[in-house]
C-alpha cells in the first residue's frame, strides 16, 4: 500500500452518453465508479472528485473509505476537479497519482506498478502508465515539486501541458494490453466493449 494519495477524477458530466452516466454503468456487477474506487483503494489512499451533492454518483461510493472533494465548478472541466481535489492532499504528500474514473480495465496491479516506479526511478518528476506498446496513458503521478503548477491549471485539457513542459523528466511504465488508455465515452463504446468481453 503506497503512501502516495490517488485522486480519482469523477466530476465530469458524461456529455456523450445520450443522457445516461458512464460512471454508473455496470462493470463486474457494480457501478464503474465503485469499481474504480475499490481498485484505487488497493493501491493507496483515495480522494474522489465529485459534482456537488446530492448526486446519483454518491450512492456508488457508499461505505468506501474515500475522501470526497466536491467540485462546485465542475462544468469548467478536468482542471477544476484537479484543483479541488489537490486541496485535500495531506501536507506531507510527496507525490500524487491522478486517475480517471472511466478506465474499466485498469487494475490495482497496474496502479501499483506505476507507484513502484516513483521509488525505482526517483530522478523523474512524472511517472505515467502506458499501453503494452508504450503509448502514454493513465494513471499519471506528479511529484510534489509540480503541485503549484497543477493548482494553476484551468480549462479541460488536464495536465498535459505540465507533462509536455517536463518531457525530459517523465518515466513511462508499460501496462498490459490497452488498460492505460481504454475509456468508454459513448453508448456505442460501451456496446462494443461489452460484446468483445462476452466473446
Amino acid at each position: 500500500m503506497s503512501d502516495i494519495p490517488i485522486i480519482l477524477l469523477a466530476a465530469g458530466q458524461s456529455r456523450r452518453m445520450a443522457g445516461s452516466d458512464k460512471l454508473l454503468q455496470s462493470v463486474d456487477g457494480m457501478p464503474l465508479l465503485r469499481r474504480s474506487a475499490q481498485t484505487a483503494l488497493q493501491a493507496g489512499p483515495v480522494i474522489v472528485a465529485l459534482p456537488n451533492a446530492p448526486h446519483p454518483r454518491d450512492a456508488a461510493l457508499k461505505g468506501l473509505d474515500v475522501v470526497t472533494a466536491r467540485i462546485a465548478n465542475a462544468e469548467e472541466g478536468m482542471n477544476a476537479s484537479l484543483r479541488g481535489a489537490l486541496r485535500h492532499l495531506p501536507s506531507n504528500a510527496r507525490a500524487v497519482m491522478v486517475l480517471l474514473a472511466d478506465l474499466p480495465e485498469i487494475t490495482a496491479d497496474d496502479l501499483k506498478r506505476v507507484l513502484a516506479a516513483v521509488d525505482d526511478h526517483p530522478d523523474n518528476l512524472i511517472w505515467r502508465g502506458a499501453t503494452e506498446t508504450g503509448k502514454p496513458g493513465h494513471p499519471v503521478i506528479f511529484a510534489r515539486q509540480l503541485f503549484g503548477v497543477l493548482n494553476r491549471l484551468t480549462g479541460d485539457a488536464g495536465a498535459q501541458s505540465v507533462v509536455r513542459s517536463h518531457q525530459d523528466k517523465v518515466f513511462i511504465q508499460p501496462l498490459p494490453d490497452q488498460n492505460a488508455l481504454l475509456d468508454l465515452d459513448t453508448p456505442d463504446d460501451w456496446a462494443r466493449w461489452r460484446a468483445d468481453r462476452s466473446v
